[in-house]
């Protein structure tokens, strides 16, 4: 058999006999499931430290007509601690599970050399660990980066030791198709693990990858989140908004999104930059600035900075903006939507620049919501409205990566009935986000990851 011929697609009839063939492609089917059901079991552990969030972030005041208790401020207080800890673990003995995980299997998908030691088991499972830590001390970052390296290192390892059962896909297209079912099954969302494979990992369509894809990213999630799921992980937006009056506050959220969405992948990909070298020579030091820096954030923020920020969103659906006046006073509701907005930027660049373990696809859709929410309380219309329209807006305008945007907007607020804005919205965003950085985000990151070091 010819190197190539073991890369034709099992799936494709008429190249075997018929009996044969369907042995092929039920071996393969089989393959494909395994894969997605180990992707799913790896990813659990890091799905069941990242709900300790919610249990913590009720300690909170999130008003500023609540009073902090001492468990609250020991809460905020945390990053004091721990990122020091972070930053000195990284620097030292575990060097391998610095960063996000995404940028390494970027890079790894680029040059295939790299991938052995992107892809390596040591440097997964501190990956793992060091998000887990970050996590529980509501440091706020999302989970993307993690997940998705780690279903690349399991789809990818299972490949290595069970070729046979794979034969139509080489280790570049596992390894992305690994990645995206590490995406879905951190989220519970199968679709979105095929889309971010296609639209970030390969950039291309290729009916041999999309199938298979598909499998993998249905098993991980339904494994990857065993005790239950919401079937809409923030709640649902129980509005029907004519087409209309979704594409006319399209425009605003979508540029506004696209705009604060682009600057927070700027000033992202520059502070990580800058801090490279600064980690490296003083750790602690640097540690302590940045866990005072997010101390301060939450503290002023009323906790409203810390987390994820999933917990906020649900907030947000469910009761409006914490003010401590009534929701009909607007401008007060507008200048602390602004004030939590800021927060909820600088506080995700404080987390993540110095290569802590973690994603920011979270951060984004949570200050794309408050966006959304601010310029429609302020206008006076439905926040719901502005919330569904945001949450994809604010993840396309920094990542620029509108198909995922609109499906994971759609898997975790149940806002399809906002087809037509979701859509404008996040397209207009994520072309306003390029007006502002040219490369997205995941790209500028691992340029600075395979940069020369000094």
């Amino acid at each position: 058999m010819s190197p190539d011929s073991r890369h034709e697609p099992v799936l494709i009839p008429g190249t075997l006999p018929s009996q044969s063939r369907l042995k092929g492609v039920a071996r393969h089917f089989i393959g494909l499931v395994l894969v997605g059901v180990l992707i799913g079991l790896a990813c659990l552990p890091l799905n069941l430290v990242d709900r300790i969030q919610d249990q913590l972030y009720a300690l909170m005041p999130t008003s500023a007509a609540e009073q902090w208790t001492w468990r609250g401020v020991g809460v905020a207080l945390m990053p004091l601690g721990v990122m020091p800890l972070l930053l000195l673990l990284q620097r030292g003995p575990w060097n391998a599970g610095a960063g996000s995980g995404i940028p390494s299997t970027m890079n790894g998908l680029e040059d295939p050399s790299q991938l052995p030691r992107a892809m390596a088991a040591p440097g997964t499972v501190q990956r793992g660990i060091l998000w887990s830590i970050a996590t529980v001390a509501m440091l706020p970052l999302g989970r993307e980066g993690p997940v998705v390296q780690f279903g690349a290192a399991v789809a990818r390892s299972f490949h290595q030791r069970f070729r046979g059962w794979l034969p139509s896909l080489n280790e570049r297209q596992i390894v992305a198709i690994g990645g995206g079912a590490g995406l879905a099954g951190g989220f519970n969302t199968p679709l979105l693990g095929a889309v971010f494979m296609l639209e970030e990992l390969t950039a291309e369509y290729s009916i041999v990858t999309i199938w298979p894809a598909l499998v993998v990213s249905v098993a991980a999630a339904g494994f990857s989140n065993i005790g239950g799921e919401p079937m809409f992980g923030l709640g649902v937006l129980n509005i029907a908004s004519p087409e209309i009056e979704q594409l006319m506050l399209a425009f605003p959220i979508g540029i506004v999104c696209g705009l604060v969405g682009g600057l927070f992948n700027k000033g992202l990909v520059w502070l990580t930059g800058r801090l490279a070298p600064v980690v490296k020579t003083r750790p602690l030091q640097t540690g302590l600035w940045l866990g005072a820096g997010l101390t301060a954030l939450a503290l002023m923020s009323w906790g409203t900075s810390t987390s994820d920020g999933e917990a906020l969103v649900r907030q947000l659906i469910a009761e409006g903006m914490p003010t401590p006046l009534s929701p009909q006073h607007d401008i007060i509701t507008g200048i602390i939507s602004i004030w939590i907005t800021l927060v909820r930027v600088i506080g995700p660049m404080l987390a993540l620049s110095p290569g802590v373990p973690g994603g920011l696809i979270d951060p984004s859709l949570t200050f794309g919501a408050v966006l959304g929410y601010t310029i429609c309380a302020v206008a006076g219309i439905s926040s719901q409205v502005g919330i569904g329209l945001g949450l994809a807006a604010g993840l396309s305008g920094a990542t620029q990566l509108p198909l995922v945007s609109i499906v994971f907007a759609w898997r975790l607020a149940g806002d399809q009935q906002l087809f037509a804005g979701v859509v404008l919205a996040a397209v207009l965003a994520a072309y306003t986000g390029r007006l502002v950085c040219r490369d997205p985000v995941y790209h500028g990151l691992s340029k600075l990851q395979s940069a020369p070091r000094r």
